[in-house]
């Protein structure tokens, strides 16, 4: 080091790196330590994370496995790459993996904007117990389980149900929506959204409520009137937001919705609603193909996670916020 005024400075730059990192990490506990029971809060959800998600994982071994129940996991023998040689010889491969695709694309089509769009006109409300109204009409569809909400739309589209008995009226002949294949896509869609939008509007309406107030003044100084606010303000605002929950929606692209489709489907329309989640279901539950479904679990997780990087790395270089 070089000397001021005769005196040296001996000050050893690692060892001062050192002592700052000790100090660093010493603050760093001080502050967790002081907040230690908001911390705690968290517990529940790390060890809920740990069972369901974590520890699952050793259950993979099944898919290279020749899996026997009276064996149990450890014990079954090896079979290598055999059951995924079997998965993609399976004749159903093709139609189930269709059917999610389709089902998933256009529930993504149509599906994503509607939030949006919801919250955008939610956020227009001036009249506060009008806005709280709607926005608790809106959630309580997604406190319904699919059961219920099944329930809800045989009652509505059945051969027996209100829409049926409107038609019947009219002089129309009644119609068995629920076992029409070219219909029954649309209905799941239609009733995904409708259970659905109110809660997935939530965080757009958290993102709308974080754009500064002073850039609409601007913009109405600016001659901008309602529309013209929203396109240059409004969706600029949440743009990122969008941009996420749309990489978060491309990761479960192979996630048609089991509950639903195994609520509303039946035989009629098994060549147009059997997604790879029901079929992985029949082979596990009902053929005790315990290893043939592990594969398929398997193979899920990769696509999405794989379809999750890419969009990522995608909006990251469009310049967008992404999740990494």
């Amino acid at each position: 080091m070089k000397k001021k005024g005769g005196t040296s400075l001996s000050i050893h730059v690692p060892e001062a790196n050192e002592r700052q990192l000790r100090s660093t990490k010493k603050k760093l506990f001080t502050r967790v330590w002081e907040a230690r029971f908001i911390y705690l809060l968290i517990v529940p959800t790390i060890v809920y994370f740990i069972i369901f998600a974590y520890l699952p994982f050793v259950g993979l071994q099944i898919a290279f496995k020749d899996f026997q129940i009276f064996k149990g996991m450890w014990e079954s023998p090896w079979v290598g790459w055999k059951n995924f040689v079997d998965v993609f010889e399976s004749a159903k491969l093709p139609q189930v993996t269709m059917n999610t695709i389709a089902i998933s694309l256009y529930r993504l089509a149509f599906g994503f904007p509607v939030p949006i769009l919801f919250a955008l006109l939610l956020n227009e409300v001036r009249v506060l117990w009008f806005k709280r109204t709607i926005q608790t009409v809106t959630y309580f569809p997604h406190f319904l389980s699919w059961v219920v909400f099944s329930g809800i739309v045989f009652n509505l589209l059945g051969p027996l149900g209100i829409v049926n008995l409107v038609l019947t009226n009219l002089g129309f002949a009644p119609i068995n929506f629920l076992t029409m294949p070219e219909y029954f896509r649309s209905i799941l869609v239609a009733t995904g959204i409708a259970k659905e939008f109110g809660w997935g509007a939530i965080i757009y309406l958290a993102a709308l409520s974080g754009i500064d107030p002073q850039q609409y003044e601007a913009a109405k100084i600016d001659g901008a009137g309602k529309l013209r606010q929203i396109w240059h303000v409004t969706l600029p605002g949440i743009r990122s937001v969008i941009a996420l929950m749309l990489v978060l929606s491309l990761g479960g692209i192979l996630d048609a919705g089991f509950d639903q489709v195994f609520m509303m489907y039946n035989g009629a329309v098994m060549g147009v609603a059997d997604i790879i989640d029901t079929y992985v279901y029949r082979l596990g539950l009902e053929d005790a193909q315990y290893e043939m479904a592990t594969v398929f679990g398997l193979l899920k997780g990769i696509i999405g996670f794989t379809l999750i990087v890419t969009a990522n790395a995608i909006i990251r270089r469009l310049g967008e916020k992404s999740l990494w």
